[in-house]
This record gives C-alpha cells, structure tokens and sequence, in this order.
C-alpha cells in the first residue's frame, strides 16, 4: 500500500487498481470541529479534481475533490452519523470513500508524505 496527497488536502492509499480516500489530518485541523460530510454515491464515477464529497465544521463548508479518476466502489457510512470520525482519525477510520483507479499515471502527480509535509510547512 502506498499514500499519496494531492494539494487540496486529500489523500489516496492505493492498493491494487482501488484506492481509500479522505481528507489530511492537516485539513481537518484547519476545518476545526467537523459537523457533517457528504459522501459521493457509490457507482458514480468522477474525474480527477471534480468535486466529489462536502465537509461542514463548525468553520465552514469544505468541498473535497477527486484526487484522480475512478468509480465510487464502496463510501464510510459511519461518517453519517459520526462526522467527527473525521476529526479523531482523518487518515484512518475517517476516510470517505473508495474508488477503482481509472488511470494509474494521474498518481504521479500527487505527493508522497515528504512532499505533503514539506507543502504544508509552506503553508504556515
């Protein structure tokens, strides 16, 4: 399995042709107390950077988009009634859904963990 981060704040463990989704812990720490998140339907399919998912804190509204293409194959329906999963476990049990990779050379345009930790320290 491997991690990847886009600049948008997601991240994609990929195993096999599928990938696990969900927003960073550095996301959801600037978003503060996470109220809501609407999760794409499964079967839909999505291009990369298309808007696929919503995070509501007591912040803001967040959109969340695809950090590359595929079908929705499976989303964490915990998160309806546990949106602060988010909040204690945004790159484990808060991910919000998973996809069929579509096309595996849209992964190397986003980051690995270095990268993503050395963009976000930019950031501050």
């Amino acid at each position: 399995m491997t991690t990847y981060y886009s600049e948008e704040h997601e991240w994609i463990t990929v195993e096999g042709d599928s990938g696990t989704v969900g927003i960073t812990d550095y996301a959801q720490n600037a978003l503060g107390d996470i109220v809501f998140v609407e999760v794409p339907e499964v079967g839909n399919s999505y291009d990369k950077g298309d808007e696929i998912a919503v995070v509501e804190s007591v912040k803001a509204a967040s959109e969340i988009y695809a950090p590359i293409s595929g079908e929705v194959i499976a989303v964490n329906d915990a998160l309806e009634d546990e949106p602060a999963l988010v909040n204690a476990q945004a790159e484990t049990d808060g991910w919000f859904y998973k996809v069929t990779i579509s096309d595996a050379d849209e992964l190397k345009e986003l980051m690995d963990a270095d990268g993503y930790k050395a963009f976000t320290a930019g950031l501050e």
